[in-house]
């Protein structure tokens, strides 16, 4: 048996205290031992763009499942992200392992291999759609499936749109993003389709593309169908969907803006 003294274990604690301040960017990139680990710090505020997509969704849909929950930055946006961190892992859900903690930012693993970029699941599936159904759907329902995962351990995501789940190298999902935490104001019926909503509205377009959408109906059904729906969810997924009868008669090509084409596959999907 060899006595030869175990190296001492990373000081992440000390890294991050003497970087925190130094970046120059509110989210940054380390190597550290050959590994990839990420400072995020505050901010002045949470950029505007962050919430544009929910507030026009919003404002077209006359839906306030799909208002934005917003935060304000600061050192409230860090502790937000550092509980649902936190909380998401106890879990048992897929996020950035957090290394070290500070009230002005956090240091968090890397979801990937060393020297190599995590791509999101939108960037995934969209990378596919010359391929078709047969490529598209699998990645699709993964990432229903990882929606169910969150529901079921009794939370839900912060806004679940494509871009922000990602797929690790081993081919499984993982969520990212966590600076606003809607069960903290809404109940959790509305959460759940808010999830629901976003999702579909951040991949419909990509399956229409793909010629996917017939099959993705079925699947969709099939997914609102599971006996864990409650009544409070099917009821408010009820009223969002016959506020958005119009959005039929909206083109389903982009002679109106990719907008309205993402609106209208969204409808294709759910109606």
């Amino acid at each position: 048996m060899s006595n030869a003294p175990t190296a001492p274990a990373f000081d992440y604690d000390a890294f991050l205290q003497a970087h925190l301040h130094a970046q120059s960017k509110n989210i940054q990139r380390y190597e550290v031992d050959g590994k990839w680990v990420w400072i995020k710090r505050t901010g002045p505020l949470v950029p505007a763009w962050r919430y544009n997509i929910l507030r026009v969704l919003r404002r077209l849909l006359d839906e306030p499942v799909l208002g934005p929950v917003v935060n304000h930055g600061g050192r409230e946006a860090i502790a937000t992200e550092i509980r649902r961190l936190k909380d998401l892992d106890s879990r048992g859900i897929r996020v950035p392992k957090l290394l070290a903690e500070d009230q002005d930012g956090f240091a968090m693993s890397h979801l990937g291999l060393p020297g190599q970029e995590v791509p999101s699941l939108g960037n995934k599936i969209r990378a596919v759609v010359p391929h078709g159904p047969s490529a598209v759907m699998p990645l699709w329902k993964q990432g229903l499936a990882m929606i169910d995962q969150v529901h079921r351990s009794g939370t839900v995501l912060s806004q679940a749109f494509a871009r922000n789940m990602v797929v690790c190298p081993d081919g499984e999902l993982a969520c990212v993003d966590f600076e606003d935490d809607p069960l903290a104001v809404l109940p959790m019926a509305v959460c759940q389709v808010r999830d629901a909503l976003c999702y579909a509205h951040s991949t419909a377009i990509y399956l229409s593309h793909a010629g996917a959408l017939q099959e993705a109906r079925e699947v969709w059904k099939q997914w609102l169908a599971q006996p864990e729906r409650s009544a409070d969810f099917h009821q408010v997924l009820s009223n969002t969907l016959r506020r958005t009868r119009w959005l039929k008669h909206l083109p389903a090509n982009r002679k109106l803006g990719r907008d309205t084409e993402r609106l209208r596959a969204m409808h294709d999907l759910m109606a």
